[in-house]
């Protein structure tokens, strides 16, 4: 994240001794990403964080390409993904290519059995339904619907639900997950174009410091291989940290939206950016004031990219039937756009409630077996007049 933020007690200096008050020293961990010369974080550990008493044997998580080669629309529904009590077991990946995973999830029970750092991937988790706090080794965000919770690839976690009824839509990244390059200075800094500021970012409010020793597990994905490793003090038990690498939460809401005469192309709704990737939220807005504007998007063809929209809520007025937790998806090398008669409702219309998340990708996605038993399967002649 690129910008500066400290939390709790840290010394003077970095690289210097920074004392107890009993007694002893606390311990430095640099937190940092692409080797030393991406965004990075001091923390100060009350144990050393590397003590480690055993590990399990790896278990293969590696998503399994059901269909590999796709030119066919799809729309999945994903409310008809299951709830699960765990909170790994509840994840479903539907969509996945070599630089992101697109999955479902419905967990019923907070994540506080064990701790999870994902190694591979950045996460993005969007709250569709549910509320609660993330817990990680740098404090706590408390969230809610419609928030992305943006977790480094790293970050030690839990997640404490307020109950049952939770849906997550969860992009994991291979890459950095940053905000557009085009809406930042030289320095990092947001620039009044750009549809969002610092002040709507949420980074931990509170940090939990544990001075505990004993056995805590925590469950690490790396390589598609989740591996149990005990650690012998527990993972929250930093007194202080500072730097630019830690987790966040945004509002879907506080986007806002770029309009203008005519019909605006989907960039405007760009939230996010990775590797070959984007995320873009489509949130309420006032349709174009041009006299004879047409408010539906326009037929586009998708040469060199999948588009994946998950919709959230409100009335999609380029669909004829979708529902919320429905995901479409438009494979490259085909034109797709409203449906029939979607177009000529949407003349003289004067604003939208469509809530949505995008993810375009411009690498070929693979759709999973899950993918398959949720999807409609008549989805692509739906444009058939």
């Amino acid at each position: 994240m690129p910008f500066y933020r400290k939390l709790g007690k840290i010394p003077h200096k970095r690289h210097t001794t920074f004392k107890k008050e009993e007694g002893g020293y606390y311990y430095e961990q640099l937190f940092g990403t692409e080797g030393f010369s991406g965004m990075s974080t001091l923390m100060y550990h009350v144990h050393r964080p590397t003590m480690v008493k055993s590990v399990s044997e790896p278990k293969d998580i590696a998503p399994v390409a059901a269909i590999d080669k796709n030119i066919t629309s799809q729309m999945l529904r994903g409310f008809d993904v299951a709830p699960a009590k765990d909170f790994l077991d509840s994840r479903n990946i539907v969509l996945f290519n070599n630089d992101v995973n697109v999955a479902l999830a419905a967990p019923q029970q907070s994540l506080t059995d064990y701790f999870y750092k994902n190694a591979d991937a950045d996460e993005v988790l969007f709250v569709h339904k549910g509320t609660g706090t993330l817990r990680t080794m740098l404090g706590n965000i408390p969230f809610g619907y419609g928030d992305y919770l943006v977790i480094p690839r790293g970050i030690i976690y839990q997640i404490e639900f307020d109950s049952e009824d939770n849906r997550l839509f969860v992009v994991e990244s291979f890459s950095p997950v940053l905000t557009p390059k085009r809406y930042r200075n030289n320095f990092g800094q947001l620039l009044e174009h750009s549809p969002f500021c610092e002040r709507d970012f949420r980074t931990p409010e509170t940090i939990e410091t544990h001075d505990e020793k004993g056995e805590f597990l925590i469950k690490i994905k790396k390589e598609n291989t989740l591996h149990e490793v005990v650690y012998a003090s527990h993972p929250f038990d930093v007194i202080g940290w500072d730097g630019y690498n830690f987790p966040y939460a945004i509002n879907i809401q506080d986007f806002e939206p770029i309009t203008g005469r005519v019909h605006q192309p989907p960039p405007v709704h760009q939230q996010f950016e990775a590797h070959n990737f984007v995320i873009c939220s489509f949130c309420p807005r006032l349709y174009d004031y041009h006299p004879e504007a047409i408010p539906a998007p326009y037929n586009h063809s998708n040469i060199d990219s999948d588009e994946v929209l998950y919709y959230v809520d409100g009335d999609f007025m380029s669909r004829n039937h979708v529902e919320k937790g429905y995901i479409s998806l438009h494979p490259a090398g085909i034109p797709h756009g409203p449906h029939p008669g979607a177009m000529e409702r949407s003349i003289g219309q004067k604003e939208t409630l469509e809530l949505a998340v995008m993810v375009d990708t411009f690498r070929p996605l693979r759709l999973t077996q899950k993918a398959i038993e949720i999807a409609d399967n008549d989805y692509y002649k739906s444009w058939l007049e």
